[in-house]
């Protein structure tokens, strides 16, 4: 059997993925000429290897940021200059990935309906602000893929009849049966719009400013493309794809996770390894679990895939006392195969998702979570769930006051009942991710919620850079407190071969109240018990009952403590966590 060369190869397989998005869609010559000019746009040739599959672009020092561009603000110095002193003075290497959530002019939606793809908001900074983060830190950036916004030069072309943009949207006809479209809103799903060919009714997902893009015109696919390219060119290293399960549609299906949507993620798989390949594609896919576990595909899809099911899983967990779920959910989650790995978290810039703790939490367990963010201040976002009826969609809170106590009141246990939460998700199989309202304790921001309209910004606070040093120079402020404390376990983490993203993972069953899982390295020298007490009574643990092998030396990571005698019994203070090791790697 001949072997090709690595160029006859690329264009073989970008041919085979280009059949399966466009079957039935486009002609022969065209599919033929489509493939030329995806390698011309991301300047792919000439191709001297093809990229190594199966392999692990990561390991346990990996740690991500979530933050916007302007979360932190100093007075006559652009937001992004501001970020980069933050990064430098308090976080250095102890987070090796900074997620920039969408640094481009936009209209709304904090950065999500994307005006301008190639620009930087003049409000933050520019391209050189955003090459500088990319030199210190491994740079992730939201490739908004979905949709645009209404108010992008693409769109009023459109409206115009003029290109690029004129054949770039989505549009149905209102007649049509759309019925079984999943959505994430209860806004119109429709948008009626005038144009020079008549009146057209364009396909909003989310929004009516953010309109759904057709990537059944391959000029659309191209143009995301030269976005790809650009985005990599400016140092950009990992690529969350925002929205992707909504990007096909299909009239009489629910318009998810469409066979069409999962080709375009292998494609622009194969374009970006292609063109970096240490380049990583992150899937962001609010969905049900299995749905979501889909994105990995047969490796050949997203290296990572939020794990959207944990932050509901784990608020249940803490403010329940229960692990019964979590416990439950980490048993039937599938290991990550090489190549592959979880993007673990449990707060960021939008609301905790209720939808991936669908058939993992009953409607009565998913309820007590909505009284209890309700009584701490927060809110609840609702979807539509057929006529009239409505589901909760989120829940809009920052986490720090929802971890304050058990039904939304206060008891004391908070810093506890927050650094337990934390110190589960380092622990946990897969990269962890911190967004930079937790890493700096921040409270709800109702006063900026109110003012926007929008329930996620109450957990999108921006603070005054000086009264946050302030803050951080205060050794007994919350800000102070949670920031060392979350830098020290990662700092203690990213030295443990056991917390390599794939490393093993096996479920503990420890009884009411304690929440318990093993890691072990991938050379097996390194094992590491993760118990923690869930609940704000004190609990009690026999070392035998996790079987610690008696020839080896075992002690805490997080405390120091020795443990000599494998039959002791031990006290965990509320909401205490133990990393128990053989060994400090």
């Amino acid at each position: 059997m001949r072997t090709l060369d690595p160029l006859s190869a690329l264009k073989v397989r970008l041919r085979q993925h280009l059949d399966v998005i466009y079957d039935g869609v486009l002609g022969a010559d065209r599919l033929a000429a489509l493939v030329p000019e995806l390698i011309e746009v991301l300047r792919l040739e000439p191709v001297t290897r093809t990229p190594q599959q199966y392999r692990n672009l990561w390991d346990q020092s990996d740690a991500v940021l979530i933050t916007y561009g302007d979360s932190l603000l100093r007075e006559g110095e652009k937001p992004l200059k501001t970020l980069q002193d933050f990064l430098h003075t308090y976080v250095g290497h102890a987070l090796s990935v900074v997620h920039v959530l969408p640094f481009y002019p936009y209209s709304s939606d904090d950065g999500f309906a994307v005006m301008d793809y190639s620009s930087v908001n003049q409000g933050l900074g520019d391209w050189d602000d955003i090459s500088a983060i990319a030199q210190q830190h491994h740079l992730m950036a939201d490739l908004v893929i979905n949709h645009c916004s209404s108010r992008s030069l693409w769109f009023d072309n459109f409206l115009q009849g003029r290109d690029p943009g004129s054949d770039y949207f989505f549009t149905a006809d209102p007649a049509e049966d759309l019925s079984a479209v999943v959505r994430p809103r209860t806004s119109p799903l429709l948008r009626e719009v005038e144009t020079p060919s008549g009146t057209q009714h364009v396909w909003c997902t989310f929004s009516h400013d953010q309109i759904d893009l057709d990537f059944r015109n391959p000029s659309v696919l191209l143009a995301m493309a030269s976005v790809i390219r650009l985005y990599l060119d400016r140092g950009v290293r990992v690529f969350r794809l925002d929205a992707i399960a909504f990007l096909w549609k299909i009239a009489g299906t629910d318009c998810l996770n469409l066979p069409q949507t999962h080709e375009v993620v292998r494609l622009f798989r194969t374009l970006i390894e292609h063109a970096r390949e240490d380049a990583i594609i992150i899937t962001e896919t609010n969905v049900p679990n299995r749905e979501n576990l889909s994105y990995f595909g047969n490796g050949n899809e997203a290296h990572m895939v939020y794990n959207f099911s944990l932050p509901p899983l784990l608020l249940h967990t803490l403010l329940t006392g229960d692990g019964t779920a979590l416990t439950r959910w980490m048993m039937g989650m599938p290991p990550a195969h090489n190549g592959t790995a979880f993007f673990n978290f449990i707060a960021s810039h939008d609301g905790i998702g209720l939808r991936p703790a669908e058939g993992l939490l009953d409607d009565d367990q998913i309820q007590y979570l909505v009284d209890t963010v309700l009584s701490a201040g927060g809110e609840v976002s609702w979807r539509a769930a057929g006529g009239d009826a409505r589901r909760p969609y989120e829940l809009n809170i920052a986490l720090w006051d929802a971890l304050q106590g058990l039904g939304g009141e206060p008891d004391g246990h908070g810093f506890a009942r927050f650094l337990c939460a934390h110190a589960i998700m380092f622990a946990l199989e897969g990269v962890p991710a911190l967004y930079i309202h937790s890493l700096l304790a921040t409270p709800n921001d109702r006063e900026r919620m109110e003012n926007t309209g929008n329930a996620r910004a109450i957990n999108r606070h921006q603070w005054n850079f000086a009264e946050l040093e302030r803050r951080l120079a205060d050794e007994d402020s919350d800000q102070a407190r949670v920031v060392e404390e979350l830098l020290r376990l990662l700092s203690i983490r990213r030295r443990q071969p056991a917390f390599h993203p794939n490393a093993t993972q096996f479920t503990l069953h420890l009884g009411e109240g304690l929440l318990g899982f093993w890691r072990q390295s991938p050379d097996r020298r390194q094992s590491v018990f993760n118990i923690s007490n869930i609940s704000p009574q004190e609990q009690r643990l026999t070392l035998a009952s996790i079987n610690l092998i008696c020839t080896e030396r075992w002690y805490d990571l997080l405390s120091g403590a020795n443990y000599d005698d494998a039959r002791a019994e031990l006290v965990l203070a509320p909401y205490q966590t133990l990393w128990i090791s053989n060994r400090d790697g």
